[in-house]
C-alpha cells in the first residue's frame, strides 16, 4: 500500500519510448512539472501525449517538444505553442484535435472501462465528418486527415461516437496526497489531473505536501487510491506563471482603481 517513490527520477524511470502518456493541467496551472523534467533527462522518445494542451513554449510539455520527444498529441488546443504549430506544419508532429469536453469525457470513458459514449459535440462539423489535417508531410501537404465518425439520433436528436482513451501511464499534479494515494488538487489544478490518473495504466503523482493515511477525509479525497501506482514529494518550488498582470491599487479610503500601485505590488494570475 505504500506507493512513495524517492525521486521524480525513479518515479518515471520505466517510460519507454513509444509510451502513450496522459498528462494532466491546463496552460501551466497544475501541471506535473517535476516528471516531465525527469522525463526529459530519462531520454524516452516518439510519445504520444493526452492533454488539453501541449504547454507553452519552452515550458511544461513544450520542453519535450522542443526536444522532438513528442511524436503525436491528442489535444483541444495548441494555438499557444508556436513550437508545436511548426513541428505541425512540418510534418514532423501528428496532431489530433478533440473538443474540450469530449476530450475529458473520453479519457473519464477510459479510466471507467466505458469504450465509447455520444455527444452532440461536433455534430454538422468536421469533427463528426472527418477532413481535419492530422498529418503534413515536409512539403507542408496534408497526407493524414480525421476519419468520419458514426452519427446516431436519439429522441430527434443527432450525437457522434467518440472513443475512449487510456495510455500507458497517466502523469498528475497534486496538491496533497497520501502513501496510499489519494489526491487532493488545488482549485483550478482540479481540470484533467483526475482524469488522467483515472485514464493511465500506471499513474504517476507529484505531490506538493505529503500526509499520513487517514488525514485526507474521504469525501475530500478527488482521485482516489486505487487510481494511483507511485507518488513522489516535490514540494511546491518551481511552479510557473503563465501571464503575470498587474493593476493599480485604490488609494488609501477610496473604492476605485486610479491609484498607481505601490513599489512591489502585484496581481499575478494563472499559478496554481
Amino acid at each position: 500500500m505504500d506507493k512513495l517513490v524517492g525521486s521524480p527520477t525513479e518515479a518515471v524511470t520505466d517510460i519507454t519510448s513509444g509510451s502513450v502518456l496522459a498528462v494532466g493541467g491546463f496552460g501551466l496551472c497544475g501541471v506535473p512539472f517535476a516528471l516531465i523534467d525527469a522525463l526529459l533527462s530519462q531520454g524516452a522518445d516518439g510519445l504520444t501525449t493526452i492533454s488539453n494542451n501541449c504547454g507553452v513554449d519552452d515550458q511544461a510539455l513544450g520542453v519535450l517538444l522542443y526536444a522532438g520527444r513528442i511524436t503525436r498529441t491528442i489535444s483541444s488546443f495548441v494555438g499557444g505553442n508556436k513550437e508545436l504549430a511548426r513541428l505541425y506544419l512540418s510534418g514532423a508532429l501528428e496532431v489530433e484535435l478533440t473538443p474540450q469536453g469530449t476530450l475529458a469525457e473520453r479519457l473519464r470513458a477510459g479510466g471507467t472501462g466505458i469504450p465509447a459514449f455520444y455527444t452532440p459535440t461536433g455534430v454538422g462539423t468536421m469533427v463528426a465528418e472527418g477532413g481535419i489535417p492530422v498529418r503534413y508531410d515536409a512539403d507542408g501537404n496534408v497526407v493524414k486527415t480525421s476519419e468520419p465518425k458514426e452519427v446516431r439520433v436519439f429522441d430527434g436528436q443527432q450525437y457522434v461516437l467518440e472513443t475512449a482513451l487510456t495510455a500507458d501511464f497517466g502523469l498528475v499534479r497534486a496538491a496533497v496526497g497520501d502513501r496510499h494515494g489519494n489526491l487532493v488538487f488545488h482549485e483550478s489544478a482540479r481540470n484533467f489531473n483526475p482524469l488522467a490518473g483515472m485514464a493511465g495504466r500506471i499513474t504517476i503523482a507529484e505531490v506538493e505536501e505529503l500526509v499520513e493515511p487517514g488525514e485526507i477525509r474521504p469525501e475530500d479525497v478527488h482521485l482516489p487510491g486505487v487510481f494511483v501506482d507511485r507518488v513522489v514529494v516535490v514540494g511546491s518550488e518551481g511552479k510557473q506563471i503563465e501571464n503575470r498582470t498587474t493593476r493599480p491599487r485604490p488609494a488609501a479610503g477610496t473604492d476605485d482603481f486610479a491609484a498607481p500601485a505601490a513599489a512591489g505590488e502585484e496581481a499575478t494570475e494563472g499559478a496554481a
